[in-house]
């Protein structure tokens, strides 16, 4: 919207019919915005309590004559989704702490205490955003199932899919150039006052570091709880798989509209957290610059 107005003359905008113009063009552009976004969540609400009859003889009625709207209990209790959400939740948690604690303590080594090797490190650290994620299956598995030094077999447990979450080359980038940013008189200041490393971390960087925390937070829930390929290999024992590999195993056992409401279940959570925290991810993705 800003951009158009960039088009049009300070002069031109004063004339009614230039001005009408220009709002009516924002507010199409605003109505087509919240189409493309809300419109796909709106179909798949109608489709939840849509009965099976109507989602065949009516797909495109914009709401269902009879809402069966006990199909979000039905889909809770009879599918077991319930348990698949808390699953999800085990999983979710566990990797968005295991991410946040290794991209925050990364990028502050990297950009504050600047090792010897830190040069090294970094650039084998990006090296590895180059490798495609199918690529890393093989080798993962087989270091979850023995892992190194320890000889622990960590299959079917949620610490497969918790500690590969640390992995993540990508957020330890945005720590680090936000790190960068932060001024080094303070972390001057601070050790000639006498402050250790763990306090460097948790006394000064991370109270300055929200913004870019949130943005980790955000991105570090949204893949682990959409993620599918690797909690279908991490994971066989159905009692324990997240919603979304279970997705898949219903998809051929429920009725279409108990599929849809679990789907609709299954996409709320994620929903709900980018709605309640969207003014700390936005101020976040301002200050480590990642474009939409």
């Amino acid at each position: 919207m800003t951009t158009l107005t960039t088009f049009v003359s300070t002069n031109d905008r004063q004339r009614p019919g230039v001005r009408a113009a220009v709002r009516s063009v924002q507010v199409f552009t605003l109505i087509l915005l919240l189409l493309i976004g809300i419109g796909p969540l709106y179909w798949m609400v109608k489709g939840a309590v849509s009965p099976p009859t109507e989602l065949t003889t009516q797909p495109l009625a914009l709401w269902p004559d009879r809402p069966a709207l006990g199909n979000f209990s039905t889909a809770y209790t009879d599918l077991s989704v319930g348990r698949y959400l808390m699953n999800t939740f085990l999983v979710v948690g566990g990797s968005w702490f295991v991410q946040l604690f290794v991209s925050a303590t990364a990028g502050f080594a990297l950009s504050v205490l600047r090792p010897k090797f830190g040069k090294v490190v970094y650039g084998a650290i990006l090296a590895t955003m180059f490798v495609p994620y199918t690529v890393n299956m093989v080798s993962l598995f087989m270091t979850v199932i023995d892992l190194p030094f320890l000889h622990l077999n960590l299959g079917d447990t949620y610490w497969a899919i918790w500690l590969p979450a640390g992995t993540n080359a990508f957020t330890v980038l945005l720590a680090k150039q936000f790190f960068d940013a932060l001024p080094k008189e303070l972390f001057d200041a601070a050790r000639v006052d006498g402050a250790s490393t763990r306090q460097l971390l948790t006394k000064i960087v991370l109270p300055m570091s929200k913004p870019v925390l949130a943005v980790i937070s955000l991105l570090a829930v949204m893949h682990s709880w959409k993620d599918f390929i690797w909690p279908l290999v991490a994971i066989t024992d159905p009692e324990r798989q997240p919603i979304s590999v279970a997705l898949a195993q219903l998809a051929t056992q429920a009725p279409q509209d108990q599929l849809i409401a679990t789907m609709v279940l299954a996409v709320a959570p994620p929903v709900l957290v980018f709605v309640v925290c969207q003014k700390y991810i936005v101020a976040g993705l301002g200050f480590t610059g990642v474009k939409g």
